[in-house]
């Protein structure tokens, strides 16, 4: 009798299990992997538990690496395991395209692959005492600007970038624009390995502005850091991409990369400092994030493409030359 009674609830419990794989479509023990750049570290745990919550990510795990852009995605194509991806710019997604882990259409959705934004900002001290405002400001005597290696993080590409932009947007010339990048170059005291290393640098008390994400400088005044951010008149909006990896998870990998678009979602994105892709959920948001009158899109200084070649290309870009004269290497 005991022996019949166990074979039945062994055959009740194998019954539920299949019966709750039949309806979410996977085995309770499926564990995703999450890479990423390094500014939303903090993020991604209130998305994963949000996730678990909900019909399609009950049972779901996840585990997580954050570190810089173009490192991880390195990473990635040499092997390091993974089912969805977050990066800092679109061409460190394209390595995977090329290596034939993610699919050729990841940036064709309705959002071309982007999962969240955000917009270039200088971060100051409490007080402003060097009375740090505008671009020209930061190329003063005696200001010491921190922001990442642009041959690690693909945040310090955005702050570059933005720098060049803003010199167009006040009229200069493309030769003028490229002489300010080397002044800020010039300017420049800390060089770390990706954005949020930078703003620790910052925070230990290194340099008087430090270039960064809006959402990283929103992360520190949440945190209590004596500091404040100021958004200059032209500035860069940053678009982070998102894709899932080919592999046995991908099927699960698409169910969260889909729920990172909903209502829900968007709302956890902007909470932690990071502009909505979701028009309805920005339009929520507009008080925080407010607009800017010469806000401009990487397409504005030629693309991506265009610009990590003119640019950032380690040893005949604009940007390697300055670096190289400065002593900075840059794995040309």
């Amino acid at each position: 009798m005991r022996r019949s009674l166990a074979l039945f609830a062994a055959l009740t419990a194998l019954a539920a299990s299949s019966a709750a794989t039949a309806a979410t479509g996977r085995s309770s023990d499926t564990t995703l992997s999450i890479v990423g750049y390094s500014i939303p570290t903090s993020v991604f745990p209130k998305l994963t538990v949000a996730y678990q919550a909900t019909p399609a990510g009950n049972g779901v795990k996840f585990t997580s690496s954050f570190a810089a852009s173009e490192v991880q995605s390195k990473a990635v194509a040499a092997g390091l395991p993974t089912d969805v991806v977050n990066f800092s710019i679109s061409t460190d997604v394209d390595r995977l395209v090329s290596a034939g882990l993610v699919d050729k259409t990841w940036d064709k959705g309705r959002y071309n692959g982007i999962v969240s934004k955000s917009v270039v900002v200088f971060v100051l001290r409490n007080g402003n005492p060097k009375h740090i405002r505008t671009w020209d400001d930061l190329v003063k005597p005696g200001v010491d600007v921190v922001f990442p290696n642009p041959f690690s993080s693909g945040g310090a590409r955005w702050d570059v970038m933005a720098a060049y932009g803003a010199q167009l947007r006040a009229g200069k010339t493309p030769k003028q624009a490229q002489a300010y990048l080397k002044q800020l170059f010039q300017h420049n005291v800390s060089q770390d390995t990706s954005g949020r290393n930078a703003l620790n640098t910052f925070l230990s008390g290194k340099g008087d502005v430090l270039l960064d994400y809006e959402s990283d400088a929103k992360l520190a005044q949440s945190q209590g850091k004596p500091v404040y951010y100021l958004i200059p008149k032209a500035t860069l909006q940053i678009e982070t991409p998102l894709a899932e990896v080919n592999g046995s998870n991908k099927a699960e990998a698409q169910k969260f990369a889909s729920w990172l678009y909903t209502t829900p979602a968007q709302t956890i994105w902007a909470d932690n400092g990071f502009r909505p892709t979701v028009l309805s959920v920005a339009r929520k948001y507009a008080k925080q994030f407010p607009p800017r009158p010469q806000l401009f899109k990487i397409g504005y200084v030629g693309g991506w493409d265009k610009v990590n070649t003119q640019f950032f290309d380690p040893t005949n870009g604009i940007i390697a030359k300055i670096e190289q004269g400065l002593g900075v290497t840059t794995g040309g």
